[in-house]
């Protein structure tokens, strides 16, 4: 799921500290995550512009298609059994676009760890995949404001009988605890004392799910949607109450958004007029309400804040 930026108040990005933490969603940059995204056979797009404030907003309206990099990862953007291009990325671009003059969108899947690289490499023209927004990434795209915010929740066996809460719960319980491939929330329970080296690594909320209900773990942490949308159907487990992590002592709340080349500020601008209109008048959450989000995760929250002012 995605990595935390550090200021008050969701996954992946590196592990290490402050600036290179898990966000849902790693950050595995680099020659591998191109050489997975080459295998993939993704045609490049048109060059960067080197117009001021980039000319793809032009050239996406003439072509009538945009590339959407997308990382399969439900409820954010994925192809669907009837091998559609839906989540709630995916859907909202198909509005925004649309309303920028551009009819289609074209799905390029590849792993969330491809995605920043794959963007900058020319292999998809924006990022659809509800990248948290944080300082690190920022340094290497620019961010339209986010259409989401994000709170952690953890997957617990019915009744919960140890009183998972918190990460620091975790710790001072001792319990066994999971979270997802390059999830944030590594680091989360990292800072609050768990050691790496025992932290129960699985590929996602499912993998996660079922760790708990085989009495492998006692909690798996993810984010607070994933978390309560995978345990509806389960007699065994059940999703905690959504919490804010902490991050330098201080409550810490993520945003997701779409990610753009730095030298396509005019593409960003654009799509930004667009998304602020959806929020204004409600269309944006009833865009993003299939998908599960309710209207805790609608935001204000600006790029700017969450890329450290």
């Amino acid at each position: 799921m995605a990595p935390p930026q550090r200021s008050p108040l969701r996954s992946p990005e590196p592990i290490s500290q402050a600036a290179s933490r898990p966000t849902r969603r790693s950050l595995l940059a680099g020659v591998a995550a191109l050489g997975a995204l080459g295998a993939a056979g993704c045609s490049r797009v048109a060059t960067a512009s080197s117009t001021e404030g980039g000319d793809l907003l032009g050239r996406l309206r003439a072509a009538g298609v945009v590339r959407l990099g997308i990382a399969g990862e439900i409820p954010f953007g994925f192809i669907d059994t009837n091998g559609e291009l839906t989540g709630e990325a995916p859907e909202l671009a198909k509005v925004i676009f649309k309303r920028l003059g551009i009819d289609r969108v074209q799905p390029v899947p590849t792993e969330f760890g491809s995605l920043i690289p794959g963007l900058n490499s020319q292999q998809f023209d924006v990022v659809a995949a509800g990248m948290y927004v944080n300082p690190e990434r920022c340094e290497q795209v620019i961010f339209s404001d986010p259409d989401y915010q994000m709170l952690d929740a953890f997957i617990v066996r019915k009744g919960n009988p140890k009183g998972l809460r918190s990460y620091k719960d975790v710790v001072e319980k001792k319990a066994k605890f999971a979270t997802g491939t390059g999830y944030a929330e590594i680091q989360y329970a990292v800072d609050a004392g768990y050691k790496e080296s025992e932290i129960l690594i699985v590929p996602d909320q499912v993998a996660g799910l079922n760790a708990v209900e085989a009495g492998r773990v006692d909690v798996f942490a993810g984010t607070a949607l994933t978390t309560r949308e995978v345990v509806k159907k389960s007699s065994k487990a059940e999703s905690t109450e959504p919490f804010a992590p902490l991050v330098d002592g201080k409550p810490h709340v993520d945003g997701g958004a779409f990610a753009f080349r730095p030298t396509e500020t005019k593409l960003r601008d654009a799509f930004n007029v667009e998304l602020h209109k959806l929020k204004k008048s409600g269309e944006l959450f009833r865009i993003l309400k299939p998908f599960g989000f309710t209207k805790a995760e609608m935001t204000d929250l600006t790029a700017k804040e969450l890329c450290g002012g």
